[in-house]
């Protein structure tokens, strides 16, 4: 079994609840992002990348030169370098949140062929080449469009892609993490956290806050997200600190307090842990575009 299943990561993405979706491209030499899941849609576009390797739920395939993925909420995915000899790996990952289109929007009928498009990538959707290569310009393209006009291009890919020929599923089950955001006392967390990851919070604040007993909260966090509380404060957190590191020239130290670190040492020690370099190297690293809309 592929070392990228060992330990599946719940991803916190940039993604804040006031913003839409995120868009980011990047140039790079290899995969090192373990497999994981997220509550929002993704549609993941890669080139140059032939003999990576693509774990979408029970599906585990080499990959081709050209390839297009959609993958639905908190369905675990991940690639890895696995035989690929390409030093220059084009990337594209599209990232928006499950309720940008709303059920009420969805029932439609305007909207039939992108609510099944949204039903089917709850197992992956792998494209054909053909639309892949097709659509490459404008996916590539969206890191430049602002506002309204990126809203309007991304259904107006989502649709190509829905009523496109030779999709293939790509996992025999859709997420078995589907509910994980379906708690109010996750939800209500998950709301007080990205109000105050600013700041040191306590075990002790956060229990009281769904009266609970610290070691009950710790138990319950620990069942649905995989992770103790701190490791689920600091991810919020590392989000943040990515997003900066890239869209912003704040110094390491400015974006560790921003991120409610109290020291530049254990800034790097949370940053190195999570992304497995420190916040100098990431920004050194990502050549790329990220925009967050």
């Amino acid at each position: 079994m592929s070392t990228i299943r060992k330990n599946v990561h719940r991803e916190i993405t940039p993604l804040a609840p006031q913003d839409s979706f995120l868009v980011f491209e990047r140039v790079k030499q290899h995969f090192d992002f373990p497999i994981h899941f997220h509550p929002e849609f993704e549609l993941n576009f890669i080139h140059n990348g032939k003999g990576c390797r693509r774990v979408v739920g029970d599906s585990m395939e080499e990959i081709d030169d050209i390839e297009l993925v959609m993958v639905g909420p908190n369905l675990e995915h991940g690639w890895e370098t696995y035989k690929c000899q390409s030093a220059r790996i084009h990337e594209v990952t599209i990232q928006f949140h499950n309720d940008l289109f709303d059920d009420r929007m969805l029932s439609r009928q305007i909207f039939k062929p992108i609510r099944d498009l949204f039903n089917r990538s709850n197992h992956g959707i792998l494209f054909s080449n053909k639309i892949a290569k097709e659509l490459m310009p404008r996916i590539v393209s969206l890191s430049k469009i602002d506002s309204i006009d990126y809203f309007l291009e991304l259904i107006s890919i989502l649709q190509d892609l829905a009523n496109s020929r030779n999709q293939r599923l790509l996992s025999t089950y859709s997420s078995r993490n589907s509910k994980f955001e379906n708690s109010k006392l996750i939800e209500k967390v998950y709301t007080y956290i990205q109000e105050n990851f600013d700041r040191k919070i306590t075990l002790t604040e956060i229990s009281d806050l769904v009266n609970m007993s610290p070691v009950s909260f710790n138990r319950f966090i620990k069942k649905r997200t995989g992770k103790t509380f701190i490791e689920y404060t600091n991810d919020t957190r590392i989000s943040y600190a990515t997003r900066w590191l890239i869209e912003t020239d704040l110094s390491i130290g400015e974006i560790g307090f921003k991120c409610g670190f109290n020291n530049i040492a254990n800034f790097n020690r949370v940053f190195k842990k999570a992304k497995n370099c420190t916040p100098s190297e990431f920004r050194a690293e990502f050549q790329g575009i990220r925009r967050v809309l």
